[in-house]
């Protein structure tokens, strides 16, 4: 399997929950009300699963290794966007945890930002998987040899088998500073 292959296998997941957020969005419309637990849900796979995993072996793997070969004038834009756009998510993903947090706390006037980042990033997920999967992914593989893309795939391997150990040693140890 080619590295960008357990890429693309976790934007369908993303696709799937963004479809979740989208009837979530839907019924807030109709209800005038948000379930929190649902946007901390939200939240937490956004940036647990499509941030820190998924966006992650991107930027700490290829990335990196793309940043030090010599590739089109348009790929190296390309992933400057990408980066930029991760960028972007994750500060919509911030806004609307402060947005909930305000809402929780009897701000109604909050629902309208939450409503807003939910949007933002329900638009913005599609677009930015469909630039990485045809645009992107495929074609910059023809930067590298088979032996550099088993080697990043192995990689890949190896930061997921460590990420989960990653998350909860930090929430322990969260709990541990109070």
């Amino acid at each position: 399997m080619m590295p960008v292959g357990p890429l693309m296998i976790e934007h369908r997941l993303i696709e799937r929950m963004i479809r979740i957020m989208q009837a979530n969005l839907e019924t807030i419309s109709k209800e005038g009300k948000v379930d929190p637990a649902f946007v901390d849900t939200a939240v937490d796979f956004i940036r647990t699963y499509a941030d820190r995993c998924h966006h992650g072996k991107e930027e700490d793997i290829l990335f990196r290794d793309l940043a030090k070969k010599k590739i089109s004038d348009e790929h190296r834009r390309i992933m400057q966007e990408l980066i930029e756009e991760h960028k972007m998510g994750r500060n919509n993903v911030r806004k609307l945890v402060e947005a909930k947090e305000k809402y929780v706390q009897g701000d109604k006037d909050a629902l309208k930002d939450i409503v807003s980042n939910m949007e933002i990033l329900a638009k913005f997920y599609p677009k930015h998987i469909e630039k990485e999967d045809k645009r992107f992914f495929i074609p910059c593989m023809d930067y590298f040899t088979d032996v550099e893309k088993d080697t990043m795939l192995n990689e890949m391997h190896e930061f997921d088998r460590n990420m989960i150990h990653e998350k909860y040693t930090g929430i322990v140890e969260a709990y541990e500073k109070k």
